[in-house]
């Protein structure tokens, strides 16, 4: 990928992946055009404040973008916003714009991130028509959503994960009387252990959340005029009443461009570790991508952190410079006065140790496999999260009480 000099990079996808990929770019050298096609109004901005400060109106849209406009003009970036792609056709390195003109590319990168899973239950469409139901994914969503975080109103949110825990913490203190409906038997359950989901819903039913996990949604009930969602039925006929409705339940890669394309696509866009796709000319990043990991195999990682590295990686193959995506994934929440902090993935784990107690708001959990440290979650614990991904990243060996021990600092364990 060294002949990219003078030539046209097209990137689609104008999320946070693509705002790092485009000034990496430039640092790397590139000096050709860089065109980003988004399908939203904004520059590239952070997500994961929207069910956080956004929700809150603690923060502003200006302080979601990750680079002002004059960053990106300064290094002759061009944007195409409000405006999708509907093909790339590989053999004449064209993308075929949704208002039917094709721009051409020499080198590509697919940053399309991913899209909320939708409701599969009977009423789901007619209730994504109403104003009082809301999905979580962008700025425009929680513009939306925000009008109905009214004190005392009722709120459902379907789907205990970090979605449905952050935006329950944002309407508590807001006043609003918050329901969760889990079809999980706990919370965060595709994430973290027992312990912590039992923490988590202690902290939210202290907090006044009616929490109720092994609960599958039915159906969606709508008020007389049917322009309102007023309840949403559980798979038991039990029946909660509803004036706003919140949906979390994952995401969906958005691949379809790059399947169709005829790129190797397998839970995601596959990628090597320079984030090169199938095709020597293109390159993904973010939320859609499947990438190798020496520490997990194969995997799709939607956080921050994971769209930042990928992209580093991408821009430097564009450029001709070999720098692999190696670190651990790392990802973070924040809930009430909770700082939430998670590196690796604790899938397949044997073994779990506190370091600390969960009754009270500061401990760190470790998930061992062969005696390894594969994973951490760490509340209220910024030093040892910071010692932990060199752990994690590390695969360190230690005896569980050895990691236990608080009188014993972590980075002691770190390998000489």
């Amino acid at each position: 990928m060294s002949d990219a000099a003078g030539s046209t990079m097209v990137v689609i996808g104008a999320g946070h992946a693509s705002g790092e990929f485009v000034t990496c770019l430039r640092q790397e050298g590139f000096d050709g055009r860089i065109l980003v096609i988004g399908a939203e109004s904004y520059l590239p901005y952070q997500r994961p404040p929207l069910s956080k400060t956004y929700l809150s109106g603690e923060v502003t849209i200006d302080s979601l973008y990750l680079k002002p406009l004059s960053t990106y003009q300064r290094v002759n970036v061009e944007f195409m916003l409000n405006m999708r792609v509907d093909k790339i056709d590989r053999a004449q390195k064209c993308v075929v714009l949704s208002d039917g003109r094709s721009v051409h590319y020499d080198k590509l990168a697919i940053n399309t991130g991913g899209r909320v899973r939708r409701l599969p239950i009977p009423g789901a469409e007619q209730a994504e028509k109403a104003s009082n139901f809301h999905y979580v994914r962008t700025i425009d969503d929680i513009d939306r959503l925000r009008r109905h975080m009214e004190h005392g109103r009722r709120l459902v949110i379907i789907g205990g994960g970090y979605i449905g825990l952050e935006a329950a913490a944002v309407a508590t203190k807001l006043g609003l009387k918050v329901t969760i409906l889990e079809a999980a038997p706990r919370v965060l359950a595709r994430v973290t252990a027992p312990e912590l989901s039992a923490f988590y819903e202690r902290v939210h039913r202290e907090a006044g959340v009616d929490i109720r996990t092994g609960v599958g949604v039915s159906g969606i009930e709508f008020d007389a005029s049917n322009d309102a969602v007023s309840g949403i039925v559980c798979a038991d006929g039990t029946k909660v009443p509803a004036d706003v409705v919140i949906a979390g339940i994952g995401l969906i890669p958005n691949t379809e461009l790059a399947e169709a394309a005829g790129l190797e696509v397998a839970n995601g866009i596959v990628v090597d570790e320079y984030s090169r796709t199938s095709d020597p000319d293109i390159v993904a990043c973010g939320d859609c991508a499947n990438h190798p990991s020496a520490l997990y195999g194969r995997v799709r990682i939607e956080s921050v952190p994971n769209a930042v590295e990928q992209a580093r990686a991408a821009a430097a193959a564009i450029c001709g410079k070999l720098k692999p995506y190696t670190a651990a994934p790392w990802f973070w929440s924040d809930q009430y006065d909770l700082k939430l902090q998670m590196v690796g993935l604790s899938q397949g784990y044997e073994q779990l140790v506190l370091r600390g107690s969960t009754a009270g708001k500061s401990f760190a959990a470790f998930y061992l496999k062969g005696g390894r440290i594969i994973a951490g979650d760490f509340v209220n614990r910024l030093q040892e999260f910071m010692v932990a991904k060199k752990l994690v990243a590390e695969q360190i060996v230690v005896e569980p009480q050895v990691l236990a021990d608080e009188t014993v600092p972590l980075k002691t364990l770190l390998q000489k």
